[in-house]
């Protein structure tokens, strides 16, 4: 089932939109009720797809887009806005938008672009957007692949290419369960007792690395793995 982030400020049209979603599209929807609210759900949860409203308190769904841009660059996103203006269309697409839906809209049409988006960008699998990922928010802190640096508070913390490596994977599977033999394999390419000790190890130093941030904990799931919970 497709999960999909909805982040609309009017709660009347965000539970029927939910439920229509829900009921004719066979989606699982998350509904969040202003920006600061969606992103945290963002940050908690992998989606399929958001739909954005446009004009939001506290964070706007333009600003939301760029945020949830900043942490996975493929995404699908709709925009949604009562706005009929050209320039709100191209910042749409400027932010890396999908598509585009002026309000008032009948809610089939919405569903029939949602159907759309899904179509066009199904040739992306898992693992190719995972393999795209490089920027996460965990928590307060920001965490950079590529650069292999921790950032928070202003002060950062470099890490070797393994905790890089196995950070990445637990960001990639947050709040579920990476497995032992998993991130194993993925890394060290071999499940033995002396490469589970060496990860023993990295782990130790990735919780002390996010110690500062009490809503972020890195945890032994016994007899499976590991699990990357931020609250």
């Amino acid at each position: 089932m497709k999960k999909i982030l909805l982040v609309e400020d009017d709660p009347n049209l965000g539970l029927l939109l939910q439920d229509y979603l829900q009921l004719k599209g066979k989606f699982d929807v998350v509904l969040c009720s202003d920006g600061d609210e969606g992103l945290k759900a963002f940050n908690k949860q992998r989606f399929d797809l958001c739909i954005l409203d446009v004009m939001m308190p506290k964070k706007d769904g333009f600003t939301l887009g760029k945020d949830i841009r900043k942490l996975n660059t493929q995404v699908p996103i709709i925009f949604a806005t009562a706005k009929t203006m050209l320039e709100d269309k191209s910042a749409a697409y400027d932010l890396g938008g999908d598509d585009y839906i002026t309000k008032p809209f009948r809610i089939e049409e919405l569903l029939l672009r949602i159907n759309a988006v899904f179509k066009r960008t199904a040739n992306k699998t898992d693992s190719i957007d995972e393999a795209t990922e490089t920027h996460f928010l965990i928590g307060r802190y920001t965490f950079d692949y590529t650069t292999q640096l921790i950032a928070h508070d202003g002060h950062q913390q470099k890490l070797s290419t393994k905790e890089a490596e196995l950070l990445r994977l637990l960001c990639l599977k947050k709040n579920a369960v990476l497995t032992r033999e998993e991130a194993l394999l993925s890394i060290w390419h071999d499940d033995n007792y002396f490469n589970g000790r060496s990860m023993d190890v990295f782990l130790s130093k990735l919780r002390k690395y996010l110690r500062e941030d009490p809503t972020v904990e890195i945890i032994n799931v016994h007899g499976k793995g590991y699990k990357l919970l931020v609250n």
